[in-house]
């Protein structure tokens, strides 16, 4: 692939970049595209930024030129769902039989042992470099936080969120299970996550004080004027309806800010009847899912001794088909709740095209990863490519979807503000 000219303006030529993404004025550049939505552009890059967008080979070029051939030009990913605080454990606590139990457990475990600010931050900051290799712009990580733990995790997330200021937008979450917020400690969560600007959150499970915590965690979300983000449902059980109960308080509550509802899988086993009636409140809350197809593959329906009977994601046409927000996501990396994973979201789209079909949907899918990911993070200015908009792009190889998910595209060159950067992954060794 042809090298990215450290000069201030050139014009990278013959791209093609998915229609989900692409915001421009001349609505006649998406109708020059391909059957999969690819539309085919010159892009000019001029002091950092994304200067113009014409349609491929509509008018001569003075400037230096990269000629694409054809290949991608996508936006940096925005991961939506990760969990840097937990990852790279897998090899002093692995989960050996795999299932979501254990992997409490095991994480518990590991945080009582080891889960000091150095730790932490040496496995996250590893985490990030990853990200940022692959081509990742913004990441919203949760980060465990009862007690103390709170402090030095988060601690930690607010210096590298001064680290990487100019690389990476970061956000983060607090995770813990919502009845916490019912106790005096859970109240001064919710003072630490409005002092660091993050959002509230926690995992939501069945249970008869549902209803009550929720009421108390979104009037602490409107007391702080914060945004919410949830886990729901991470399990096959068809009893499990906490992505309702939340749309329920949204709606009770009239809540302003955003929501983000990540997992949903128990959605898969119910019927039709009771996931329309959930699909609609959702829509009315205005609600955005988060897909985490890599480690529900892993987790869900893991039973000793017998195949997999379910896929554990969610149902993301539907989803889609009712015009809610959804979104793929990492998810863990290389601890007890997902076993591998290298923080590379085109990973997570390849296996979140295969697992739910979504290659008749290509049109779209692509923004599940950049600017539908962004839309949920608040994030106006990342996850899309648009004149005035720093050129932060990912350029791949592969022409049509079918080369670039079948290989794993390494030689990729992830452009920031104009320039390539040196996409060398960390040594594991460094985790030693």
């Amino acid at each position: 692939m042809s090298v990215i000219p450290s000069k201030p303006r050139y014009w990278l030529k013959n791209a093609r970049v998915p229609l989900s993404m692409l915001q421009v004025e001349d609505k006649s550049i998406w109708e020059n595209r391909t059957s999969e939505g690819l539309c085919l552009v010159d892009i000019q890059v001029a002091a950092g930024k994304v200067a113009q967008i014409v349609r491929a080979n509509s008018q001569p070029i003075a400037d230096m030129v990269v000629d694409v051939q054809g290949g991608q030009i996508w936006a940096g990913f925005v991961d939506v769902h990760t969990h840097l605080d937990k990852g790279h454990i897998w090899e002093r606590t692995p989960n050996l039989d795999g299932t979501f139990d254990s992997a409490l457990a095991r994480v518990q475990q590991d945080s009582l042992q080891y889960w000091q600010a150095e730790d932490v931050y040496r496995r996250m900051a590893f985490g990030l470099r990853c990200s940022y290799a692959h081509g990742t712009q913004a990441i919203r990580t949760h980060i465990d936080a009862f007690g103390e733990q709170a402090r030095i995790s988060f601690g930690v997330f607010q210096q590298l969120q001064q680290e990487w200021a100019n690389r990476l937008v970061l956000q983060a979450v607090a995770l813990v299970s919502l009845d916490y917020y019912l106790t005096p400690e859970g109240v001064k969560l919710a003072d630490l996550v409005a002092e660091v600007g993050g959002v509230l959150g926690g995992v939501a499970y069945m249970n008869p004080e549902l209803e009550a915590q929720l009421n108390q965690v979104f009037r602490l979300a409107q007391e702080r004027d914060l945004a919410l983000d949830f886990h729901v449902d991470e399990t096959d059980d068809p009893e499990s309806m906490c992505l309702r109960k939340v749309a329920e308080a949204a709606l009770r509550c009239g809540f302003g800010r955003q929501i983000v509802c990540g997992h949903c899988c128990s959605l898969a086993v119910q019927s039709p009847e009771v996931v329309a009636e959930t699909l609609a409140l959702v829509k009315e809350a205005g609600i955005g899912v988060v897909s985490l197809p890599l480690s529900n593959l892993y987790l869900q329906d893991r039973k000793s001794g017998r195949t997999p009977r379910w896929r554990g994601v969610t149902l993301i046409q539907e989803l889609q088909e009712y015009g809610i927000e959804v979104t793929l996501a990492s998810d863990n990396c290389r601890d007890p709740f997902f076993g591998f994973g290298d923080h590379d979201v085109l990973e997570v789209f390849n296996q979140g095209v295969r697992v739910a079909h979504l290659d008749g949907l290509y049109g779209e899918s692509p923004a599940m990863v950049t600017k539908t990911a962004a839309d949920l993070m608040g994030l106006t200015d990342v996850g899309r490519i648009s004149v005035e908009l720093a050129a932060n792009l990912v350029w791949f190889k592969g022409r049509s979807y079918s080369e670039l998910l079948s290989r794993p595209q390494c030689d990729r060159v992830v452009i920031r503000d104009g320039i390539a950067i040196d996409t060398t992954l960390p040594d594991y060794r460094e985790l030693d």
